[in-house]
């Protein structure tokens, strides 16, 4: 697991004091909502592939794939907050983490991996 300031060049995280800085790669109007997998973009750094139903305006794809994600792992949307990134795909989420929540997240994104 990365320390502070820190990232796992495999997983789109890095450890930040309270929580973690997620990269994420956002397609709306999407098919159908999913997170995953974690694919690696042209600059070498890892994203985190989440799709979503909604279309971007007025913030309608940000808020659903905060929901996806929040709802997923099991944290309060008030945990996440949009860092980076508004109008376009890439796009930087800080998420305010316990140990414990650090640990599930990790999980997950491993297995959104696999």
């Amino acid at each position: 697991m990365p320390t502070d300031g820190q990232s796992d060049s495999a997983l789109p995280l890095t450890r930040r004091p309270g929580g973690i800085e997620l990269r994420v790669r956002l397609t709306p109007r999407a098919a159908q909502k999913r997170i995953g997998p974690i694919e690696t973009g042209a600059d070498g750094v890892a994203l985190l592939k989440v799709a979503v139903t909604a279309v971007p305006e007025a913030g309608k794809a940000n808020a659903q794939m905060i929901g996806l994600l929040a709802k997923a792992w099991r944290l309060p949307k008030s945990a996440f907050r949009l860092a980076g990134g508004t109008t376009v795909r890439n796009k930087t989420v800080q998420i305010d983490v316990s140990e414990d929540g650090l640990k599930r997240v990790t999980q997950m994104l491993e297995k959104a991996d696999g």
